[in-house]
């Protein structure tokens, strides 16, 4: 939807005339009062929140990735995502834990009932820089946190501890510079379409997180080539989207369109940790058959940028009416399994502690060198090849 009317004075822009952009729209609905106070039970609950996290990641991938992500792999690709996978949902399933349990954050799921798909390519907006966060409390619901992967940036790839996890749960990290970028996603795409290895893919096509400044530059950009003036999303990139789409196209079971707003104000990692935000998040989605895409790279720029003009109406309807339309598609977490999960994983991470501290001394030379193969793997991106080739592999082998 363009805005302006045709009489209205336009603005200049390097040089040209062009038409008038709209300030951004959800700037101040999101910039209310803090939902919680931060007390010192809630920056002491933090520290132990910043402290939970890594640790439980750390002994897991230390005492387990080595053999799941290396003497696995060696036998069986497909067995090693799955395990490795199936540990990394474990530690994962903590945060929608945290959320919704501990924080006591309001979700509301709208839009279409999502199915338990096995190949899908989700695209959201990018309002904050926790929004790829909240994916996980959907993907919990479909059972399928563990297969859910991102596009992340290669500096991320940096955080010490984490950056193992991205590195063995096959992230996909870009330098953002396209002829560099490509040939990675496309390798690394085509590793992953084995059909019987379940994969969520999330994209975020804005390319960075919503700020005022950037919604203006979008706004000019868009006034200088006649595209739709959006107020409450940035126009996306083409190129990356399109490259997903093309190499996953013929494994696609769908392609969700996730629309994620925030009520009173807008959440940082910190708000999560100290639970003084968000109040409530709210997730759209719709479902769109792959068929109803078009296939050449413009059409599908065209077809990219009529979502987000439709995404950036819904975004204006929330702002006006509070909730987007047909909530509660999704049920509430049990609260039981959380806490099963959540004991799980402090158990064996206490367990790992145990062994590294207080046992043989063995145990500590197997964590360091397992830390040190880690590291290794993670800075030079190796994963191990399959070497033996079982019956069900050289069946898919030969049929690819």
């Amino acid at each position: 939807m363009m805005n302006g009317s045709a009489g209205s004075p336009g603005n200049h822009v390097n040089g040209k005339q062009v038409q008038s952009v709209d300030p951004p729209g959800l700037s101040s609905f999101n910039n209310g009062p803090r939902h919680r106070p931060l007390n010192a039970w809630r920056r002491c609950r933090g520290v132990l929140c910043l402290v939970i996290m890594p640790v439980t990641a750390c002994m897991m991938m230390v005492y387990l990735a080595p053999v799941t992500t290396f003497v696995v792999r060696l036998f069986s690709v497909h067995y090693s995502r799955k395990w490795t996978c199936f540990l990394f949902g474990m530690w994962l399933a903590m945060f929608p834990f945290l959320f919704e349990k501990i924080n006591r954050t309001r979700f509301v799921f709208s839009g279409e009932k999502v199915p338990p798909k096995e190949c899908v390519l989700l695209f959201a907006n990018h309002r904050t820089e926790v929004d790829w966060m909240y994916l996980w409390d959907l993907a919990l619901r479909k059972g399928r946190l563990q297969s859910i992967k991102y596009i992340l940036k290669k500096s991320l790839m940096k955080l010490p501890i984490f950056n193992w996890a991205f590195h063995i749960i096959e992230f996909i990290p870009v330098e953002r510079n396209w002829e560099v970028d490509e040939p990675l996603i496309r390798r690394r795409l085509s590793q992953l379409k084995y059909p019987k290895d379940p994969l969520w893919l999330a994209v975020f096509p804005e390319g960075t997180d919503y700020t005022e400044k950037k919604c203006i530059k979008s706004q000019e950009y868009a006034a200088e080539h006649g595209l739709p003036i959006l107020k409450n999303v940035l126009l996306p990139k083409i190129k990356g989207f399109n490259c997903c789409l093309q190499e996953l196209r013929s494994n696609l079971d769908a392609v969700y369109d996730i629309t994620i707003a925030y009520k009173h104000r807008l959440p940082t990692f910190m708000d999560n940790v100290y639970g003084i935000d968000p109040s409530e998040v709210h997730v759209h989605t719709k479902i769109i058959q792959v068929c109803d895409i078009p296939t050449a790279e413009d059409e599908v720029s065209s077809w990219l940028t009529e979502r987000f003009r439709l995404k950036d109406e819904l975004l204006s309807d929330f702002l006006a009416q509070g909730h987007f339309p047909n909530e509660g598609t999704e049920e509430d977490l049990s609260t039981l399994k959380c806490v099963a999960n959540f004991v799980a994983v402090i158990g064996m991470t206490a367990f790992f502690i145990y062994l590294t501290l207080f046992s043989s001394v063995w145990f500590r030379v197997f964590a360091a060198c397992s830390a040190s193969f880690l590291t290794f793997a993670t800075v030079y991106s190796i994963h191990a090849p399959q070497i033996v080739c079982l019956p069900e592999a050289g069946a898919h082998a030969k049929k690819a």
